[in-house]
């Protein structure tokens, strides 16, 4: 295979070998009073040495920390520091209404990510006490993300976050940073806590833990077991979120109704029809034609808003383990184990059935709605292709079958057992570590409320045909809600099951210590070997296979791959005197992989000290993330992805933007859907994507804020970021693709994999994943923290966190810009120029007390549909103004003097009930469910907490 090496990793290539062999077959240096390394481990190096703490720009969130948030959940967290980009988590209610996305990952309620720098959950490395985690299975998909919901809260002891490129030290996916969760490992006695909160609309939380734990005189262990129970929040509890676009009505609502939509070309009269019965009005005996039917308009569209969720209900239980054996060699040998279970549901309006040129589906597509049909009132044949063709577009909403449902129970195993010591070498010590580590992420999705797209066309078509099958009943789809009986659904509604996995197993070997001494102190080093073997499938129900299922179509995802990765890291002191020190790190990691071949990244950084008040540092890294198996191997399937097609008639009422007689449209031709459907899944001819990052900063400890009247501490911590990825591995955004398509003609390449229907409606859409061009971001990070010396009142704590995004910008291969921009919205995701966090913590005896301001910049978006509406406050630019936003939450604490450490706890998140900003172009519920609370009022929680 081939191998690929980029100038800063040839550059250190020879230094990963020859150190690392160095190390291993000769003897070092003697050195007198060598002390004994330290066995620390910072996130970012591999290095255990205490003094390589600070080299990178690492944020670190404590357990104590984790608790004054008041939420539940390790996304939610993580989602709000400042330096966080859009990333699923429960406010999504997305696994029915969209499909899937085209990295082959599905979409999962109940599932959490994380983001860093904007750049993608996929390209965020998640590890467990320095052990790369499993990525989820949502059931519907075989992901490249982690869910961060399969780790609870209850077994954290902190959380270090690496705002940083660091393939070279941990490999594949740590393009944007590293997420690093530390588990508690020493703990005495036993601690209990109980949870309750609760929005003002509903969706309370619940949630409980017990933990002990304790130590011999050569073992120590922690257990701990956890449960949370979130429930869900109808979207119609909130007036913004209560329709498809606030300020709008129904009039963007649904063209699938309850009455239904026939659109079709009157044989013996040659007119087109456009017609459906009044809105809630059931024909017992059927409606005549033409006389019970109306001129459908946006008045009789159908809200489905109102069927979705605010926030999705699921539960999490959760059982962890984990001991260690110390040795009288200086051995230890420790074990890990967690069992997480998942059970969560998202919910959507009633399916639609669609029949006519450009459903999606070839049953659809080809439909025949007979006039030996005993329902059908119109006298003849609807034809959707071939001789006699007259049928445009039928939409019916069966509401008889109830909304779509589906429930997720999702599996976590994890165990990890390794081997940690030291041995001496002349004088010197080093640290090795051994680590086994096997997991798994399994999903079962079970959906309700679904069709039988092929039984649907068997039950509309020739009656001698229905009248075969001894199942088949004669649907009635034409008289009204209420006309699909019992029966009727009985032989089109099944329950349709999915099936998705995702295993992990790995070995690692380390080794850490210091080679030799230099003018300026030990030349330190760490060097290893880590295999690992991942793979995953995802199996949809044989209905979806065979192609029956009504919904959105997809079909099996297989997928397997092992890589071998060696490392070697640096850490060289150039410079040292009373006053100043300057170190110099480098690394390098060989990755090779079984199915795209070698690769090697670098890694250069400094860290220059003057005296104890300042710490000047930087970093180039290269960075490359290997396509994942859902990117690779992931099958042909669909999503309906909201675009506004430029050459039809638009919803709202609004006129073609381009003559497209040339793509075959017809005049008059209208999109009846705003979703159109298009073709996702891998793509097996992917390389990996290639990143150079760059950082460069300081830390600031000025003297005259440490001990002083006015400062018991004071620190400045600034960062500047660039983040450059080629080839990222991406699908073109569709919208700007569908756009520059009718712009530059039919043969542009733009079009390539768009074709329409003859009634002018695209019927195919290609959108796979390829290598996409170049993604480019920076932006500053500003941090200040002040401790207050202790008085008479108490001890008071701020810290100011904030994070500026400078640009972002994607380009796909022929130089297009992609809509995605700092200061932007774009497809349910927005890019603030500014997010802050500002807290103030004070502390009196037994007594605590925060307050915490989140603050979230303004952004623009496309009005998209709306623009015809006053809702859009800039029609002719097409523009809304999504203004800046700033939450503010409080926390009372008390440590009461029962038992010996019991904390009763008090909090109120968006304590001033903040609604966040109305979005006109996001998909549900009225808002970026991404970047902002809950529109659902204040959230009150108390916890109790009790160790003896």
């Amino acid at each position: 295979m081939k191998l690929h090496c980029k100038p800063v990793a040839a550059a250190i290539r020879a230094a990963l070998v020859t150190g690392t062999f160095a190390v291993l077959a000769a003897p070092v240096m003697a050195q007198e009073d060598a002390a004994r390394l330290d066995r620390v481990e910072v996130t970012g190096s591999r290095i255990k040495k205490a003094e390589i703490e600070g080299q990178t720009p690492v944020s670190v969130i404590t357990r104590e920390q984790l608790e004054k948030t008041g939420l539940t959940s390790v996304a939610d967290i993580v989602q709000q520091l400042t330096g966080s980009g859009s990333s699923l988590n429960t406010k999504f209610n997305s696994s029915g209404n969209f499909g899937f996305p085209s990295d082959g990952s599905g979409v999962g309620a109940g599932s959490a990510t994380v983001d860093l720098r904007h750049l993608s959950s996929r390209r965020v490395l998640v590890l467990v006490d320095g052990i790369r985690w499993v990525n989820e299975s949502s059931a519907s998909g075989v992901s490249s993300s982690v869910d961060l919901n399969t780790i609870p809260v209850a077994i954290i002891e902190r959380i270090e976050v690496l705002e940083d490129g660091a393939s070279s030290i941990y490999g594949s996916d740590a393009i944007a940073g590293v997420v690093n969760i530390i588990t508690r490992r020493t703990f005495e006695g036993t601690q209990a806590s109980v949870y309750y909160g609760e929005y003002e609309e509903g969706g309370d939380t619940k949630s409980g833990e017990i933990s002990f734990g304790g130590a011999g005189d050569n073992f120590s262990f922690f257990l701990s077991a956890s449960s949370t129970e979130q429930d869900g929040i109808d979207s119609n509890r909130v007036e913004q979120a209560a329709f498809p676009v606030p300020g709008t009505g129904v009039a963007l609502g649904s063209s699938f109704t309850p009455n239904g939509r026939f659109i079709f070309v009157d044989p013996n009269t040659g007119i087109e029809q456009d017609i459906t019965t009044p809105n809630g009005q059931f024909f017992p005996g059927g409606p005549s034609y033409p006389g019970d039917f109306i001129g459908f308009t946006g008045a009789n569209r159908f809200n489905f808003a109102e069927f979705n969720l605010l926030q999705t209900p699921s539960e999490r239980k959760s059982v962890f383990g984990q001991a260690r054996f110390y040795f009288d060699n200086g051995v230890s040998w420790y074990v890990r184990t967690l069992y997480n279970q998942r059970e969560s549901l998202n919910r959507a309006a009633p399916e639609p059935i669609s029949l006519g040129p450009g459903s999606g589906n070839s049953y659809a597509d080809n439909a025949l709605i007979s006039a030996s049909n005993p329902f059908n009132p119109f006298g003849f044949d609807l034809i959707s292709s071939g001789p006699g063709a007259n049928l445009i577009f039928i939409g019916r909403r069966p509401v008889e079958g109830g909304p779509r449902r589906f429930f997720q129970d999702v599996d976590t195993w994890y165990f990890a057992t390794g081997l940690e010591g030291a041995f001496e070498l002349g004088d010197r010590s080093f640290i090795w570590d051994l680590n086994y580590a096997r997991s798994k992420n399994e999903a079962d999705q079970t959906n309700f409320g679904s069709y039988n797209i092929r039984r649907i066309a068997l039950a509309l078509g020739p009656i001698e045909n229905c009248n075969a099958d001894p199942n088949c009943v004669p649907l009635d789809i034409f008289s009204g809600p209420g006309s699909i009986t019992p029966e009727m659904l009985a032989y089109i509604q099944p329950i349709v099951r999915d099936r998705s996995e995702n295993n992990l197993q790995l070995f690692s070997a380390n080794l850490t210590g210091d080679l030799f001494e230099l003018p300026a102190g030990p030349l330190s080093f760490a060097a290893g070997y880590e295999h690992r073997v991942q793979d995953g499938f995802y199996l949809p129900d044989a209905l979806t296979v065979a192609g029956e299922y009504n919904g959105v179509p997809s079909l099996p995802t297989f997928g397997k791959y092992d890589v071998d990765e060696y490392f070697a890291e640096f850490n060289i002191p150039v410079y040292a005197n009373e006053g100043s020190q300057l170190d110099l790190s480098a690394a390098a990691r060989y990755s090779d992989y079984s199915t795209s071949g070698g690769d090697t990244t670098g890694k250069f950084g400094f860290r220059w000290q003057f005296g104890d008040q300042f710490v000047f540092r930087g970093s180039i890294a290269e960075g490359f993330r290997a396509p994942s198996i859902g990117e690779l191997f992931g099958s042909a399937a669909r999503n309906d992805i909201d675009i506004d097609d430029p050459c039809l008639i638009g919803i709202d009422g609004s006129q073609p933007t381009a003559n497209c007689s040339a793509f075959g449209v017809p005049t008059g031709a209208t999109q009846t859907n705003s979703q159109i459907s298009v073709t996702t899944g891998g793509n097996p001819n992917l390389l990996p994507e290639t990143s150079d990052s760059y950082s460069l900063g300081f830390v600031f400890s000025p003297e005259f804020g440490t001990n002083s009247a006015w400062s018991e501490k004071f620190d400045i911590e600034f960062t500047y970021y660039n983040h450059e990825l080629e080839g990222a591995i991406q699908a073109v955004d569709a919208q700007t693709q569908l756009d520059l398509c009718v712009a530059n003609g039919v043969s542009s390449p733009f079009c390539q994999g768009i074709t329409r229907a003859s009634t002018g409606v695209i019927d195919s859409f290609n959108n796979r994943l390829q290598n996409f061009g170049q993604i480019e971001t920076d932006g500053y990070d500003l941090d200040f923290f002040w401790t207050l010396p202790e008085t008479d009142l108490g001890q008071l704590k701020v810290s100011w966190q904030n994070t500026i995004v400078n640009d972002y910008r994607a380009v796909d291969d022929l130089g297009t810009p992609q809509p995605q921009a700092v200061g932007f919205e774009v497809n349910d995701s927005g890019i603030p120029e500014w997010t802050s966090n500002l807290s103030l913590d004070w502390s009196y005896g037994d007594f605590t007390a925060g307050w915490r301001l989140r603050h979230i910049s303004d952004l623009e978006e496309t009005c998209g549909r709306a623009t015809q509406f006053s809702v859009c406050p800039d029609p002719v630019n097409n523009r809304n103004h999504i203004g800046s936003t700033s939450y503010h939450d409080l926390q009372l604490g008390w440590r009461a003097p029962w038992f010996d450490g019991t904390q009763l706890t008090l909090g109120v998140n968006n304590v001033t009930s903040k609604l966040p900003p109305i979005c006109l172009s996001c998909s549900l519920n009225g808002y970026d469910a991404s970047n902002y609370d809950l529109p659902a009022g204040r959230f009150v929680y108390a916890r109790a907490e009790v160790k003896f």
